[in-house]
């Protein structure tokens, strides 16, 4: 009787200690710290293609000197301070919200878009050749001091060479185009009409496209005429087959 107390006295003894050892591991399990995945930076959005905007600047009497009539959206690297980082974005120039201003001379007229809600200055500066009587985008100088940007962003280049036109003429350009300016700043343009000389009736003149929007109408010719050789080809071959089938034949 004796050794059955003992046995059941030991038996209630190891059932204690693993009632125990479950309470303290269930216990450490509860107080364990939650483990938190990696937080990593929200991924760029694309602004897609930017609105259209009108631009005027007049002259002194009140006349329209130059006229602008494009959508632009701009590439800056810049350094970032809630990623500590360089980034690059990507920012539509908003119509709606774009002031335009400017100044025209004989030889020299300049564009200048300011966007107050981003703290964003644009200037286009258009040189003229009155030798030529050529003219094109010659500047671009960009201020830009955003939220988000450790240090504001200045760019400048004034030996460019792009949107060339002739006076009196407005320079057209439908295709999406790049205008790299610095290393830290590009410039998407995109159904582009400009005139910044010659204007006439506060209007744009007669416009000379550009080689992007002739190489588009290009396409289709060629592949018009190719399918039309190809039609022609295939008559003659018919023609020529028929008359062979005929020739065969002996009139009896």
């Amino acid at each position: 009787m004796t050794q059955i107390s003992g046995v059941q006295s030991w038996s209630l003894g190891v059932t204690l200690q693993l009632i125990l050892a479950a309470a303290l591991h269930q216990g450490f399990a509860a107080v364990a710290p939650p483990t938190t995945a990696p937080t990593t930076a929200p991924p760029h959005k694309d602004p897609g293609r930017p609105e259209r905007g009108n631009y005027v600047v007049a002259s002194a009497n009140g006349t329209a000197c130059l006229l602008a009539s494009m959508g632009l959206q701009l590439n800056i690297t810049f350094s970032s301070l809630s990623q500590n980082k360089t980034v690059q974005d990507v920012v539509n120039l908003q119509p709606n919200m774009t002031k335009s201003s400017g100044s025209c001379d004989s030889d020299s007229a300049s564009l200048r878009l300011t966007t107050d809600a981003e703290k964003t200055n644009l200037t286009l500066s258009f040189t003229l050749n009155t030798t030529s009587n050529k003219y094109h985008l010659s500047e671009v100088f960009l201020s830009a001091a955003w939220p988000d940007m450790k240090d504001a962003v200045s760019a400048r280049n004034n030996s460019l060479d792009y949107l060339r036109g002739t006076l009196g003429y407005s320079y057209m350009c439908r295709e999406e185009q790049t205008l790299n300016v610095t290393q830290n700043l590009s410039i998407n343009t995109f159904q582009v009409q400009v005139q910044p000389f010659g204007l006439t009736g506060n209007q744009f003149g007669a416009a000379e496209e550009c080689q992007l929007d002739e190489d588009d109408m290009l396409i289709p010719i060629i592949v018009g005429a190719a399918l039309a050789g190809l039609v022609l080809i295939v008559l003659l071959a018919y023609l020529i087959g028929r008359k062979r089938s005929h020739a065969g034949y002996q009139t009896i």
